[in-house]
């Protein structure tokens, strides 16, 4: 009778989530932020936390401490109508992010401004430089979305709800000015991909184009 007492607690428990710090480490996933963005730098008036979705109300990122290399991040998202975010990796300039880093487009498909825009500024692409190889993957606003990003050395892979939509080798983008098929680079992003290194602080970008996004189980994954 006592053994299986124990058997049936310790069922209990696992059921319960208190054997998700075993299996964590068995994966390999924890979270990026930390609990409670406690591994976060950030603007505590622009960003917070709520039942573990984070939100912004300000154009600011939010930025895991310390740098990453050869990684998976995975992690929710929604859109508000008109959004315009990114995830960003490999940063090696906080302070001037956007050409010192790779950003991973996350926007509304679905409203006419980034639905009519260039491919390479739609959701899933590598900003800039590389569209997804379908569009409208992303659901319509208010929906939650699915994306993982993995990065080993110059290879960028992207899948977004299931779908593997995005593969970039870094080393093909050795001009600051033109894609390898031939289409421009916008002007702010005048740093060859192929320069950049591949180790480098990862952040979530905030409420842009005044539309809000939402994040949550953001989970990193060392390889």
């Amino acid at each position: 009778m006592r053994q299986l007492t124990i058997l049936l607690l310790f069922i209990c428990f696992s059921v319960d989530g208190f054997s998700n710090s075993g299996d964590s480490k068995k994966t390999g996933w924890k979270p990026l932020f930390g609990t409670d963005l406690s591994q976060a730098k950030y603007d505590k008036n622009c960003w917070t936390i709520k039942n573990g979705v984070f939100t912004a109300s300000e154009d600011k990122v939010i930025w895991a401490v310390g740098d990453y290399e050869n990684f998976s991040l995975d992690l929710e998202f929604k859109t508000a109508v008109g959004t315009n975010s990114g995830i960003i990796v490999y940063c090696t300039d906080p302070e001037n992010w956007i050409p010192n880093s790779v950003e991973i487009q996350i926007a509304d498909d679905y409203c006419e401004k980034w639905g009519t825009a260039s491919k390479d500024w739609q959701c899933g692409a590598i900003f800039g430089h590389l569209a997804a190889n379908q569009q409208k993957v992303v659901k319509k606003s208010g929906e939650w979305n699915k994306m993982e990003v993995t990065c080993k050395g110059k290879i960028i892979e992207v899948v977004l709800n299931g779908k593997k939509i995005t593969k970039m080798d870094m080393n093909k983008w050795t001009s600051g000015k033109l894609n390898p098929d031939g289409s421009e680079i916008p002007s702010w992003l005048s740093k060859p991909f192929a320069e950049l290194a591949t180790k480098g602080m990862i952040g979530l970008q905030g409420k842009h184009a005044d539309a809000t996004i939402w994040f949550r189980n953001v989970r990193i994954k060392q390889l």
